[in-house]
């Protein structure tokens, strides 16, 4: 008689039971926990609990109840928990100490400068942001201060608009390479990518300002490039204290509209834009950016009646979106950008010249035009222990060519000098005091017999502002 021996003493038999009561309650444990992890969000060490099951020899699962054990705690977090919200917001009041003779006060940036002197409420933001998956990051962020195009300036105001509706897709892990879709800023000129919280003057220079704009976004698709080290250097720098403009990458490329933010596209050519920028630190405390960008495409300029040279009948140029000119205007544009960020003593300077649309001399019709211009600053920064930080600043900027962005692209010189001072008492409050001796082209078109459109206001403004930050 054969003698009865168990199954499981069988060595085949023995091993596959070790796979049964080992390894099968791990593998469904690894699928169970991975159920758990995504519902909240715990980390578990499913191979050490199988081992000890194992060597103890002990049959019974233990590894579903130390599942249950540590996915106890808290929920992790939904996508829009991590989203953070904050914003900015801009109170002026603007006196023109000297009119002069020529056109009416006018500055481009500040539409609050003008034959009456007032209280105006410069920007008010909210800005929505987060990094919502760990491969998307969005950016939302309305404008509660906007007079629309085509209102009146005096009383058509406040109005709320996007100016930034993008998301990051982030190709890898660390963020180093990333695709920005949706509107947000042009990288063209550091002065415009720079936060309007975080800049020392009231508003960007004319000439570098003009290239992307209205508001220095547009809608599109841009690359950008950016190493880890440059990630923590651009965040680092991105403060009102030293005034950076953000991560922008060390390369960006992209394509977008053309016609700038906010603005239906009004031909089927994209714009396109690349730009590199190498930020370093020369010694222990102080940081250098030196960039280079350009941009090109064909730009459709909008137009508006007006009377050339003040005589004759009233009519819209031509080569405008109005007068022949749908196809849009071929611009070109290079520009080149110093930074010495304000560690104490700072420096900022940008140049560009190119071609872009332009009115002609006889004020008949609009084409492409040379132009060049840019600005130099000098700023200082003080810090004291009980009254916050004193940045005192001045800026010389100066532009040689056309308004495009403006209706009928009104075309001549541009000279601005502005001296002042900003106060940040503490994180949430910031006081500037601004004065600026104007000599620029007034872009308002006259349609009046007799009357000579764009001419220049030749005078002085004082600004004050309060910024509030939350």
């Amino acid at each position: 008689m054969i003698p009865m021996v168990a199954p499981f003493e069988f060595p085949a038999l023995r091993v596959l039971r070790l796979l049964l009561v080992g390894f099968l309650p791990t593998l469904c444990a690894e699928i169970l926990c991975s159920e758990i992890q995504v519902a909240y969000g715990q980390d578990f060490d499913l191979v050490s609990e199988s081992q000890e099951v194992l060597e103890s020899g002990d049959t019974t699962p233990t590894v579903a109840p130390a599942i249950v054990e540590k996915s106890k705690g808290e929920k992790s977090k939904g996508w829009w928990e991590k989203l953070s919200l904050g914003g900015y917001a801009q109170v002026r009041y603007g006196v023109v100490t000297d009119a002069g003779d020529g056109a009416p006060p006018q500055l481009l940036g500040d539409r609050g400068i003008g034959d009456v002197d007032s209280f105006t409420l410069r920007r008010a933001r909210l800005k929505i942001q987060g990094d919502v998956a760990p491969h998307l990051g969005i950016y939302i962020q309305p404008d509660f201060g906007v007079a629309p195009p085509g209102g009146s300036e005096s009383t058509a105001t406040y109005f709320a608009q996007i100016r930034d509706w993008y998301g990051d897709i982030y190709v890898d892990d660390d963020k180093v390479h990333r695709f920005r879709v949706g509107q947000s800023k042009i990288p063209y000129g550091f002065e415009n990518m720079q936060s309007s919280s975080n800049r020392a003057p009231m508003d960007r220079s004319d000439p570098i300002n003009i290239s992307v704009a209205p508001n220095e976004r547009d809608l599109g698709v841009i690359y950008y490039w950016t190493p880890t080290d440059k990630q923590e250097m651009f965040h680092d720098l991105q403060n009102a204290r030293y005034k950076g403009s953000g991560n922008f990458g060390v390369v960006g490329l992209g394509i977008f509209n053309g016609q700038g933010g906010s603005l239906l596209d009004l031909n089927s050519v994209p714009h396109a834009v690349a730009r590199v920028t190498w930020p370093w630190e020369i010694w222990a405390g102080q940081v250098c950016e030196v960039s280079v960008q350009g941009l090109c495409g064909e730009l459709v300029v909008d137009g508006t009646k007006i009377r050339p040279l003040g005589t004759g009948p009233e009519t819209i140029p031509a080569g405008t979106y109005q007068n022949g000119g749908a196809d849009g205007i071929w611009e070109k544009r290079l520009a080149g950008t110093f930074v010495w960020y304000p560690m104490d003593l700072g420096f900022q300077s940008e140049w560009h010249v190119g071609e872009a649309p332009g009115l002609s001399d006889d004020q008949t019709r609009v084409l492409s035009r040379a132009f060049y211009g840019g600005y130099a600053m000098a700023m200082y920064a003080i810090e004291t222990e009980q009254h916050g930080t004193w940045i005192p600043y001045c800026r010389w900027s100066q532009l040689h060519g056309g308004y495009s962005t403006q209706k009928n692209a009104p075309y001549g010189n541009s000279f601005e000098l502005s001296s002042g001072i900003e106060w940040q008492a503490f994180k949430e409050l910031e006081l500037s005091l601004e004065y600026s001796l104007v000599d620029r082209v007034n872009t308002q078109a006259i349609n009046q017999p007799g009357a000579l459109s764009y001419q220049y206001f030749d005078g002085s403004v004082l600004r004050l502002q309060c910024q509030l930050n939350y």
